[in-house]
């Protein structure tokens, strides 16, 4: 099924089911929001969220204002939807938001549109097991890698939480969003096929970092927060 949705490029991944915090300060994703909870409350508040593979998104301010001929961005064709649970206005006319990460897509046509936001041609990508009974075989030994994991990077950290997600599906997106990874390698991910193949590329990335620590002792890139990525549009 393809369709219309608008677009929010940003420097980072979403992953359904994750929480990601957003706070809108750009006029042109003010009208986003404004158009979004616009809708009537059957209609789902979400939009797109796309990392972006190069260039920049956000409009330096020229003597006029933003120059929007200044904004070059190319995007990856693979995001999630974020879908809107709390609005919160501030008195600046900016706002605040709580999304969580829906389903994903892929960007087939960036579609003119009188909106000040881009606005995308999409269609919905399944998130299929993959070959019979690989992901159910994969998901325990990545949860074990994922505890000691997340043991080495936060030694001094008591509150990991003793509860994880034991399905697959849920398992690979939390890994994803939470491991000290790269964008590139979270798009990567976010990308795969399906769950089987997600969950044996996190088994080779934990494997990866956690040797990289033991070496030289220091985390590769930030942690992200515990299944909460945050970002500023």
């Amino acid at each position: 099924m393809v369709t219309r949705l608008p677009v929010f490029p940003l420097g980072t991944v979403l992953f359904p089911g994750l929480v990601m915090p957003l706070h809108i300060f750009e006029e042109r994703y003010r009208e986003l929001v404004r158009d979004l909870v616009a809708r009537p409350e059957e209609t789902p508040r979400e939009f797109g969220v796309v990392a972006i593979r190069s260039g920049w998104e956000v409009l330096p301010a020229g003597p006029s204002g933003p120059d929007s001929a200044a904004a070059r961005v190319t995007l990856h064709e693979i995001g999630c939807t974020a879908e809107v649970r709390q609005v919160t206005e501030l008195p600046d006319g900016q706002y605040d938001l709580l999304t969580v990460g829906r389903r994903r897509f892929r960007i087939t046509e960036v579609m003119p549109d009188p909106a000040p936001y881009l606005v995308a041609q999409v269609e919905w990508l399944p998130e299929p097991a993959g070959a019979e009974d690989v992901a159910d075989l994969l998901a325990p030994r990545v949860l074990a890698t994922f505890r000691e994991y997340l043991r080495l990077m936060r030694p001094d950290t008591p509150d990991i939480p003793e509860q994880l997600p034991d399905d697959p599906t849920t398992l690979s997106h939390l890994v994803a969003a939470t491991g000290a990874f790269t964008v590139e390698d979270r798009q990567s991910l976010l990308a795969a096929t399906d769950t089987a193949a997600r969950l044996r590329a996190e088994l080779k990335l934990l494997t990866r970092e956690a040797t990289l620590f033991r070496t030289v002792r220091a985390v590769p890139v930030p942690l992200s927060e515990y299944a909460t990525p945050s970002s500023e549009n």
